[in-house]
């Protein structure tokens, strides 16, 4: 365990390498050319999904909504003879 001690004591009093100094000014740089590269670019995925988008809205609006079926009352579909509140009836 003393060489780790060591080892960890020496890297904490070692010099930093020169990269690490300009790595955050590299990856501000880098991040403006993306910026720009996607300033220049045309926004197609922007237009497919709106010109999609209002294709979907023609067609849900023209076509006829179907009448929705009535919902059951009873959570379980109807009466049942495993239902709770027949088993603990028991046989009477």
């Amino acid at each position: 365990m003393a060489d780790l001690d060591q080892l960890l004591d020496a890297l904490a009093h070692a010099e930093p390498p020169p990269r690490l100094e300009r790595l955050g000014a590299d990856v501000i740089a880098e991040a403006h050319v993306l910026a720009d590269r996607d300033r220049r670019a045309p926004p197609r995925l922007a237009i497919a999904a709106a010109i999609g988008a209002a294709v979907m809205g023609v067609a849900g609006a023209g076509l006829p909504a179907a009448t929705p079926a009535a919902a059951s009352l009873a959570p379980l579909g109807g009466a049942s003879s495993l239902a709770p509140s027949t088993l603990l009836l028991g046989d009477q």
